[in-house]
């Protein structure tokens, strides 16, 4: 099977169910990373995953990981770790910061996916409004953070960082709190990974998740998050 080669200038994505099964997902080549293009990758299912040396390749795989905000799974040792005044949550207080701190290697070969490219285009996201960051601070230092995208009542997440235990995990659980009280459906995870089982991620079928991003693609939902660099209220966790 031919895979699309997408208009550099004006690139129309193809169905995601005409994806390939091998390997997993992948849908069309080329194109650009405009915001626009983007946000209609991201409202039709689709997202960007690609080396340095690789064109642009577009994906949407069969089996999606996605979080259910209310669903969070909270160990003993995180709800401990939440219930410590030892840190601090900001949104979008360091967004360039988070996104150099996800494309740092984590493998042997010094690989990443976040690219130079792709970090100048989640940056003009983010200056649109479009894209988000949560910052997990100690004392001043930044410790972990996640960043992704919002559609409507969806957040596509991207990438997420720890530089001490659980940090992560810290940033996720008051994404899924506000995200509650602000009527946030879904968190796309993307690609199953056991990080993310562990938190609660199940997988579900290319159909169902687009069913339920078509729903909710166009819900504008208010976010109680705090501002740039706010320290936000102690959050009270039930899990």
């Amino acid at each position: 099977m031919q895979i699309p080669l997408l208009d550099q200038d004006n690139p129309r994505f193809p169905d995601p169910s005409g994806a390939l099964t091998e390997p997993d997902g992948l849908l069309a080549v080329g194109g650009n990373l405009q915001p626009q293009t983007l946000l209609n990758a991201y409202r039709s299912g689709i997202f960007p995953w690609y080396q340095d040396d690789d064109p642009i390749l577009w994906w949407s795989p069969a089996t999606r990981c996605v979080l259910s905000p209310s669903d969070l799974h909270c160990s003993k040792s995180l709800r401990k770790t939440l219930r410590r005044n030892d840190y601090r949550v900001t949104v979008n207080g360091a967004f360039n910061d988070v996104i150099q701190a996800c494309s740092e290697p984590r493998d042997d070969d010094g690989g990443t996916w976040i690219t130079e490219q792709m970090m100048t285009a989640y940056t003009e996201l983010h200056d649109q409004g479009q894209a988000y960051s949560l910052e997990v601070w100690q004392d001043d230092e930044l410790i972990g953070g996640l960043y992704g995208v919002a559609v409507g009542s969806i957040f596509c997440g991207e990438s997420m960082f720890s530089r001490r235990a659980s940090a992560s995990k810290i940033a996720m659980a008051h994404l899924c709190r506000w995200g509650l009280e602000a009527g946030l459906q879904l968190i796309d995870c993307q690609l199953v990974n056991p990080h993310l089982v562990s938190l609660g991620a199940l997988s579900m079928d290319r159909s169902i998740f687009i069913q339920q991003l078509t729903r909710g693609r166009d819900k504008a939902i208010s976010w109680p998050l705090p501002s740039s660099g706010e320290q936000p209220a102690r959050l009270e966790f039930n899990w």
